[in-house]
This record gives structure tokens, sequence and C-alpha cells, in this order.
């Protein structure tokens, strides 16, 4: 008989019972020495439901090992020596035999709550800790955390010292746990609610334990209660984001706990207050805050869902018509916004339809945003300017990767806008550091277009300055920040690259193009308004443009094309027509297209 056969056939049950029963009479008689017989007994069969969950003599099987184990700690008979003896080891085995059914994780989480009732509290918080940070990765599945975080959730309310010390410790255990499979879940559409289930009820108890503290742990608590809910609005989001409207009751249940802990919409979208709660739970100077990692976007992903369901603001006692306007009309918590936004748009791990989500929220604060161009006294924008350049740089890699086309052009609709946010005075600036940093031929195009549109507004209004037109209120010298020099500087970073050499084709044809047009529609603009502001129409201009961007960018075309018919692999259709294009700007004249 195989050993799988054995451990299904009938004497199971009664060989379990016979190994509780030795246990119970070793331990009671004072020799512990033999207390892990039960664990030796029952850990075969547990690795084997663990790789067979699917297995229903194994569920079955689970069903009855579980239902024996829950009636034998659950006796009223029983010694308590032997329930502290058996406490150190069993959590572990009984959850993973959870992992067989609902059923079976049900009885689990009992047993478990029979074990924090009976024993202490502090041993069994730290015993259920360290089941928690099993190290074997075959037992990172959700149903085996899920009563241990139960455990976790009742044991809490029953320590009665140092609690704010206690549950400090095993947040992180807890999180370490949450992270790693919401990451799992996200690759394998696992299902976790459960598991977040119980994280909600661990909040309860925090939330019950804060009213018995006094005004300074209870303050701190408070805190790392905030925390630990907006840690879990992220993971929840990574884990449950491929299903929004299942996510979607989870969020209105962790939205309540925001004005319980103090927290508020446009504190949470600023990032007021998730850089005060961490400062107040980070004094200790330990390494815990390493595990709210995710904070930022769940705090993020709070107020857009308060944007996106009236019943979630209200949930969170928020009012978000209220924040919307602020943000509107006060531009810098609207740059303080758009920086927290980007832990959204920059997360791999999120789904496409929350990072649209987020999308809706940018554009929704954006529209009829009131722009400041004067900077106050008491302010200096600058110091917001980076916030800005990384918040546009994730938005591009939402361009780049969005899998649909209204996302992207969505994205690029909030890309603008937020150039447009910035002072005009630090647009040029911003956009030269987005061309610079991108890797991407086709982002880098549609940012040289950005600054043409650029030239050409700038160009427009300095017709209406000079005419005198009334509507005009600015200075004719402001309406020039992008005519200058530097504009030939990014036609060069494309035409020659800072590492020599003309530019990559055909993979760079997208950016060489747009530098191309660029150079062009600067020439034109110059030589028909009869300036020169960039310079372009010197003689040294105009020669290093033929001799070092132009000369070797055409024979570097012709070659290409010229190998391409004499290749077996030839370039796609629409890759000749950009390098045809791309000849013919060389040429600055028209020839018969090949396309």
């Amino acid at each position: 008989m195989s050993e799988e056969k054995f451990l299904l056939s009938d004497s199971l049950i009664p060989r379990l019972q016979q190994t509780l029963l030795t246990c119970s009479q070793l331990i009671d008689a004072g020799d512990f020495s033999n207390s892990n017989e039960l664990v030796d007994f029952l850990s075969p069969i547990s690795v084997s439901v663990v790789e067979e969950t699917s297995n229903p003599d194994l569920e079955r099987t689970s069903f009855e090992i579980l239902t024996e184990i829950d009636c034998f700690i659950s006796s009223p008979s029983r010694n308590q020596e032997v329930i502290d003896a058996l406490s150190f080891e069993l959590p572990k085995v009984v959850c993973k035999f959870a992992c067989a059914s609902k059923r079976c994780s049900e009885i689990a989480e009992r047993v478990v709550g029979h074990l924090v009732s009976m024993c202490s509290p502090r041993e069994m918080l730290s015993i259920l800790c360290e089941a928690l940070s099993l190290p074997s990765e075959m037992f990172r599945v959700p149903c085996y955390f899920a009563p241990l975080i139960g455990g976790l959730a009742k044991v809490v309310i029953l320590i009665k010292r140092r609690q704010f010390e206690q549950v400090k410790a095993a947040v992180p255990v807890i999180l370490g746990v949450l992270k790693s499979v919401s990451l799992e879940a996200y690759e394998e559409g696992t299902d976790t609610e459960d598991l977040f289930l119980n994280a909600f009820a661990l909040a309860d108890s925090i939330q019950a334990v804060c009213k018995k503290l006094d005004q300074k742990d209870k303050k701190k608590l408070s805190a790392l209660l905030g925390l630990f809910v907006l840690q879990v609005m992220g993971l929840v989001s990574i884990a449950m984001g491929h299903n929004v409207s299942s996510l979607l009751p989870i969020v209105l249940h962790l939205s309540q706990f925001l004005p319980i802990c103090g927290l508020s919409y446009e504190g949470l979208i600023t990032g007021h207050d998730v850089d005060k709660f961490t400062t107040i739970c980070g004094d200790d100077g330990d390494d815990s805050m390493a595990y709210f990692s995710h904070v930022k976007p769940g705090g993020s992903l709070a107020v857009i869902w308060g944007y996106k369901s009236n019943e979630t603001s209200v949930a969170a006692n928020a009012d978000f018509e209220a924040v919307k306007n602020e943000l509107q009309k006060n531009q810098t918590k609207r740059w303080q916004a758009i920086g927290m936004l980007k832990h959204v748009f920059s997360s791999v791990d999120l789904s496409w339809e929350l990072k649209a989500h987020a999308l809706d929220f940018l554009l929704c604060i954006m529209d009829g945003c009131v722009q400041q161009e004067i900077q106050s006294d008491n302010i200096d924008h600058s110091t917001y300017m980076p916030i800005l350049y990384t918040t546009l740089q994730a938005i591009e890699m939402v361009i780049i990767y969005a899998p649909d086309a209204v996302l992207r052009k969505k994205s690029f609709d909030a890309l603008v806008k937020v150039l447009a946010d910035v002072p005009s005075s630090f647009r040029f600036d911003i956009l030269k550091a987005l061309i610079q940093n991108s890797e991407s031929s086709s982002m880098i195009a549609i940012l040289l277009d950005c600054v043409r549109r650029e030239l050409h507004e700038e160009h427009s209004r300095s017709i209406l300055v000079t005419s005198g037109v009334p509507e005009a209120k600015v200075k004719y010298s402001e309406c020039l920040s992008f005519w200058s020099a530097g504009v030939l500087e990014l036609v060069e970073l494309v035409l020659k690259p800072p590492n020599g050499g003309p530019p990559s084709l055909p993979e760079y044809s997208d950016a060489v193009l747009s530098a191309l047009n660029l150079y062009r529609f600067v020439v034109i603009r110059e030589s028909t308004g009869k300036t020169n502001c960039t310079g372009v129409l010197s003689k040294d201009m105009l020669q290093t443009a033929y001799n070092v961007w132009l000369l070797p960018l055409r024979m570097l075309v012709t070659g290409v094309v010229a190998g391409n018919q004499q290749d077996h692999d030839q370039l796609a259709p629409d890759t000749i027509c950009a390098l045809n294009l791309i000849e013919e700007m060389c040429y600055g004249k028209k020839r018969d297209s090949l396309c």
C-alpha cells in the first residue's frame, strides 16, 4: 500500500486519536519530550494537502483531522499544560490543512481561536507571528495565512501591557505576508479575499485597543493603524485590482477607518497625512517603516476611490467636491497631489484599470485649475519641479506600455495638462530633461512635438503683444522663453547623439522625424519673421546643421535603405515610409515616395 493510500485509510483518525491521547498523558505526567509527536504525525499529510489543494480525498481527510483536533482542544477536561505544550507548533500544522477548502479554513481558524483564548496572549502573539514567518515558499498561499491573521486579531485585544510596542512588532510580519501574497496573487490571480477580511478584523482590534490607551500611546497606535490601513489599501489593490467590482466592498470597509485614524482626503492626496503618521511611528529609530512601502499609492487610491464612488467618500466621511475645488484653485496643493499620483502610475503591480481611474482623477483636478505664473513670496516653486518631473516620467511609462489606444490618449492628455501647469520659466528645462532621459524613440518624438507646440503658442502670443491687443497681458520678453538656442540643443540631442555618430536607424526613426520637423519649423518661423532668437539662421549654425546633422543622416538613410533591399528579412513598410520621409527632409525637397 502506497504512503498516500495509507494516510487516507480508515485507520488514520483512530491513529490521530491515539496520538492525541498519548501526547496528553505524557504531558500530564510531566514528560514534554514527545510533545512534538502530534506534529510529526500530521506534517506529511499537511504537506500533501498544500501540494494538492484540489484532491477531494485529501479535503475530506483534512476536515476529519481538523474536526478531531478541534474537539480535543476545546474539551473542558483538557489540562492547561497540554494546551500550552501543543500551542507552540500546532498552529502551523493546522493552518496547512486550512488550504484544503473553505470549511477546513473555518475549523482551522476556530482551533487557533481556542488556543488564543486558553493560552498567554503575549506567547500566542509570538507563536502566531512565527507561524506567519514560515520560510518555505510552498506555503505562500492565502488560505494558510488567513486563520493565523484571524488569530492575531483576537489576541491583540487580550494584551494588557505595552500594547503599542506589541502591535508594532507584529504589524511588519503581517504586512510582509500580505505583500508577498498580494504580489503572487497579481501574477496568478489567486483569491485573497478571506485573507484581507481577516486583516480588517485585525484593524478593528487595533482600533478597539486604541480606545483603552492614554493620549500619548493612543496617538501613536492610531497613526500605526492609519499606516496599516493605507498599506493594506495599496496591497489589496494589487491583489484584486484585476477585478475592480469585487474590490469596491473591501475599499468601502477600509475607508471607514480613515476618519477614525484622523486621515482626510486632502491630507492623503497631498501627502501631508502620510508624512505626519510616518514621523509619529518612526520616532523610535527602528526599521519597521520599511514595511510600509505601499502607503503612498494606498493613500492616493483611497482618494481616487472617493472620486469614483460616492459610497466610498461617504464611508470616509469626506467631501470630495470640496477637495477637488481646493486642488483646482491651489497650485501648490495640486502639485503635491500630482506627486502622490506618481506612485500609482509608476507601479508595475497595479492594474491598468486602476491607473485609468488615476488618470481620470488627475484630469478632473486639472480641468478648470487656476495656473499661477507668479511665485508667492513664501513659496519657492522650484522645489516642486523634481516632483512634477518624476510624475511626468511615470505618465510616460503609461503612454508607452498602455495596452490600448484609449488609455494612451488619456495619459497623453494628462501629460499635456501637467506640463501646462508648470510655470513657463521651468517648462523648457523639464521637457529637455524628459527628452534627455527617455530611451523610447516614440516618446522622444511626442516630447519634441510638445516643444514645437510651445514654440507655436509663444509665437502667437508675441504677435498679440507686438500688435497691441488688450488681452495680451504679458511682456514680449516673457513670450519667448522657448525661443532660444536651447531648442537647437534638443534637435542636436537626436540628430547627433551625445555618444557620437548619427542616430540609430531605423530604431529611432520617430525621434529623428520629429527633430527634423522641429528644426524645419524653427527655420521657417525665424526666416519669415525676420528674427534669429534661436541663432538658427547664423552662418555657423547653418553649416553645422548641414555638415554635422543632415549630411551624415542622409548618408545613413541611404545605406540602410540600400542594405534593406539586399536583405532577406526586409523592414516593415511603415519603417520604409519613415526612412523615406527622413531622406526627403534631409534633402530639403520632395522626392517620389516608395511607400
